[in-house]
């Protein structure tokens, strides 16, 4: 998968290569784990992914808490 994840105000917090990145669905954060299985291999998107399923009110570093997120997504393959 090959991702940028921004804010509302298009502030890049993060972002993969283009080759993309590989992890388990249990690695990551309730917004993801629910919307990656509406895309189909090769597919491209966005995830608007509200506070409650991304950090919470409590947040991380480099994100704050009760901050959405967004991640425009390319599912390269699947495993």
């Amino acid at each position: 998968m090959a991702y940028k994840g921004y804010f509302l105000d298009g502030e890049t917090f993060d972002e993969s290569s283009s080759e993309g990145i590989s992890f388990g669905l249990n690695q990551v954060i309730l917004g993801w784990t629910e919307g990656i299985t509406y895309f189909k291999e090769g597919g491209e998107g966005k995830l608007l992914v509200p506070y409650n399923l991304g950090y919470g009110l409590n947040g991380r570093p480099g994100i704050p808490g009760g901050a959405v997120l967004i991640f425009d997504i390319k599912l390269i393959s699947v495993n």
